[in-house]
């Protein structure tokens, strides 16, 4: 009687929790729908492509030429056109400077339907953050980027370096073309390490090495979740391999920022070694940070601390490694433009190989060559706000709060309307009488407005280290066999790499 009496029991309580969940599942549906009409209504002025029944657009722009079929849509839907991934998830995709400066000049949170992705590895920090506390964060972490604190950087970038072009001597001697980008990835990583962490020209330990790999493999799983709907439900994500990979990578790098920031708060009370760390040759990100306070003396919790370090890393590997491939690929790409560069690199830097921090302001030429590569190839191609307030554009449409903007810097730098030919590499597009005279929000590969990077100093001294560092010691040729192929994921990057060929042009090197 008992055990007839239980099974009843858990019968009616299956079917109570099955009721529930689709009762839950059933409001959650009208949500969405809801939020679609909405989404769709405010967009009703705005034509644009047909739409997948199921997928909207998500299909078009994961294939293969997806960046250059949004810049055939910015031919044929001038300013602006409706971009739906997933039929829930609609956004205005803009790429026309007076639309951009409409929404960028304001400061309208980062669209948490993007964004939020970030958060359980990186947390709040500067980029997902709005409001009060964005504002509180910026003001705090702006002196670290001052450009006292990035001179000595200058001597760790160029470090840095050295291991990397050691080893593509090794491989040019080889006589055999490679893929740059995982070296450039490693260096980069390694190096932000050292200028935010404070660790030594003596490369990294086994914890720093985990630390490394951790953060190579969080980027990659978050360019998967992104472009994967089936992963844009944390539940569902969770219990796949991927999911779980990607906790387990984030556990790792929590626990390395952690135990990085006791010990040296362990440190920063001891007098002796406060010392030592202020006649140090230059204060790390971590130190700067540490020491932060705001008028009222409040300085960044742990877990804020945390937040910010894990977003400085990953910001500031990525969109680098980025930029400097698309950059050698263009000088491969347009062998004049690099002897060009080439010669005045010489010219400043003489029998040196090493750089000092008013040699970069002498690189005018290899200056407009990094700017002409990021508005070819943006590291960034594509970012997301969520107005909080409605916006008006120049050609009397508006939308209304709460919906999505996609700002597609990609297409935008290929405006024909903005830049003429603007699949022609120019540098000179960048000359001071072209820049004096085009819109200021035509060019934006660290965005624009109060939201702008905040490293973006600290990423153009590092490009230019770079780039000066690699023409100084290799010609770099095309692969002709192996073109890379573009894919937008958290950045611009090749679906099978950037093949090079690299002749050293060291005096005996054959």
């Amino acid at each position: 009687m008992v055990s007839v009496l239980l099974s009843l029991s858990l019968s009616c309580l299956g079917l109570w929790a099955a009721g529930l969940i689709l009762i839950l599942g059933f409001l959650k549906l009208i949500r969405l729908l809801l939020r679609r009409q909405m989404l769709a209504r405010a967009m009703d002025s705005f034509p644009g492509s047909p739409t997948h029944w199921l997928f909207g657009h998500a299909q078009e722009i994961q294939q293969t030429g997806s960046l250059d079929k949004v810049v055939s849509w910015a031919h044929q839907f001038p300013y602006a056109h409706p971009l739906w991934l997933g039929q829930f998830l609609g956004f205005l995709n803009i790429y026309e400077p007076d639309y951009a400066k409409a929404v960028y000049s304001r400061g309208d949170p980062k669209a948490p339907d993007v964004y939020d992705f970030f958060l359980q590895w990186i947390g709040k920090g500067l980029l997902v953050l709005q409001g009060p506390k964005w504002y509180q964060h910026h003001k705090l972490l702006t002196p670290g980027f001052h450009y006292d604190v990035l001179k000595p950087y200058v001597a760790v970038f160029a470090d840095s370096m050295h291991t990397m072009l050691d080893k593509w001597e090794e491989k040019a001697r080889e006589d055999k073309n490679f893929d740059i980008f995982s070296d450039v990835g490693h260096m980069a990583l390694i190096s932000l390490m050292k200028c935010t962490f404070g660790k030594g020209d003596s490369g990294l330990g086994h914890r720093d090495s985990s630390y490394y790999s951790a953060v190579s493999d969080l980027t990659l799983l978050m360019q998967q979740c992104i472009e994967s709907l089936q992963y844009h439900n944390d539940f569902i994500y969770w219990l796949t391999p991927h999911g779980r990979c990607f906790l387990r990578a984030c556990q790792m790098a929590h626990d390395h920022t952690d135990q990085v920031i006791r010990e040296r708060k362990a440190t920063l009370k001891d007098e002796k070694e406060q010392e030592k760390i202020q006649s140090r040759r230059h204060l790390d990100f971590l130190d700067i940070l540490l020491g932060a306070r705001d008028e009222n003396g409040i300085k960044l919790s742990d877990a804020d601390l945390r937040a910010e370090v894990d977003t400085f890393m990953f910001e500031g590997h990525v969109t680098t490694t980025s930029g400097i491939c698309w950059f050698l690929y263009c000088m491969a790409l347009y062998p004049k433009h690099q002897h060009r560069c080439c010669e005045e690199v010489c010219e400043i830097l003489g029998d040196w190989d090493s750089l000092q921090w008013d040699d970069l302001g002498k690189m005018s030429y290899l200056t407009m060559c990094i700017k002409e590569s990021f508005r070819l190839y943006p590291p960034v191609p594509q970012v997301y706000r969520q107005l909080s307030k409605p916006v008006n554009f120049v050609d009397g449409r508006s939308l209304p709060a709460g919906s999505l903007i996609s700002l597609h810097i990609y297409a935008l730098h290929r405006n024909s309307a903005v830049w003429p030919d603007p699949e022609v590499f120019d540098p000179l597009r960048f000359s001071p009488e072209n820049v004096a005279t085009r819109h200021p929000f035509a060019f934006m590969p660290f965005s624009a407005g109060p939201r702008n990077c905040i490293g973006q100093q600290f990423a153009m001294n590092e490009m230019k280290v770079v780039t000066a560092l690699c023409l100084l010691r290799f010609e770099f040729a095309l692969d002709p066999l192996r073109p890379p192929i573009k894919m937008p994921q958290l950045i611009l990057c090749s679906k099978n790499g950037v093949h090079l060929w690299l002749k050293s042009l060291r005096p005996g090197s054959g």
